[in-house]
């Protein structure tokens, strides 16, 4: 029997697509299935280095161990490692291919296609489900020509898809009708429902919502995630990075304080010295 494929995209970075992947795998494998997870291109200076020793994302490896099995550098083929706002460190299946600048990483599309593909195509053939992750968000339209993690990966592994919304970060019913509008017909056809992420309060007070989206997007919702705190999950992105607050310290005179800092490396020129400026 061929390989099924589930795939779990996003409205938006951070809306809860690793946690939504993890908990898909762990309950496939309670039911008895034999699955893995993987997710085509993942941007993160969090890496995991496999027994083989290469590096594939954090949450891959997480994702793998959620579905009882050894992590492996096929669930996750490309890695991103931010050097600059314009350039990442490329790592292709485990191993450093170089340092690239966007404009010029997007002229590998067709070997990184090829690449990612035959990964996917060994991970399917060795397990019976695959459940493959998103990055983003599948309508970012400036980039969907060089897509190869969302709807092309969708294409790739023939998956029925699910959409995930981040309720807590406000915009929900925008994000969900925006996103459903700007995919392509034969890629609407591959969501069968959508998940509601991050939800805090009363739920039945939320029914009314709930009503109106499977109205005007003719698809089921499947569920309200509550918010989780405190999951130990490792933040992949920017994103929370930038969301956390940082807390005045205590008067408890025993208490020790920690601040975390974010640096930026830069020239003046070609010949003067590298400069250092911190943000605390």
């Amino acid at each position: 029997m061929a390989t099924r494929a589930l795939m779990v995209l996003g409205t938006a970075s951070h809306a809860g697509k690793s946690l939504t992947v993890a908990a898909l795998c762990r309950i496939l494998r309670q039911d008895g299935f034999d699955v893995a997870p993987f997710k085509a291109q993942n941007m993160s200076l969090n890496s995991f280095a496999t027994i083989e020793g290469h590096e594939i994302g954090r949450a891959q490896a997480m994702q793998a161990q959620a579905a009882g099995i050894e992590p492996h550098v096929d669930m996750n083929p490309i890695l991103l490692k931010p050097t600059s706002e314009v350039g990442s460190q490329v790592i292709l299946n485990g191993r450093v291919l170089g340092n690239y600048r966007g404009v010029d990483y997007y002229d590998l599309k067709q070997q990184l296609l090829e690449e990612v593909s035959a990964a996917y195509q060994r991970l399917a053939a060795r397990h019976e489900i695959i459940v493959l992750e998103g990055a983003g968000s599948p309508v970012e339209m400036n980039l969907k020509d060089r897509d190869i993690v969302n709807m092309k990966m969708a294409e790739i592994a023939r998956a029925k898809c699910l959409l995930v919304t981040d309720i807590d970060r406000g915009g929900v019913f925008a994000s969900l009708v925006g996103t459903y509008a700007l995919l392509e017909a034969g890629e609407r056809e591959r969501f069968f429902g959508f998940l509601i992420n991050k939800f805090r309060g009363d739920v039945n007070l939320f029914t009314p919502g709930i009503d109106y989206r499977e109205s005007r997007l003719s698809q089921t919702c499947l569920g309200v995630i509550p918010y989780l705190r405190d999951h130990g999950i490792d933040d992949e992105d920017s994103v929370s990075l930038e969301r956390r607050t940082m807390r005045p310290p205590t008067d408890d005179s025993n208490e020790l304080s920690v601040a975390w800092s974010r640096c930026l490396t830069f020239r003046t020129s070609r010949t003067s010295p590298r400069l250092k400026t911190c943000r605390v």
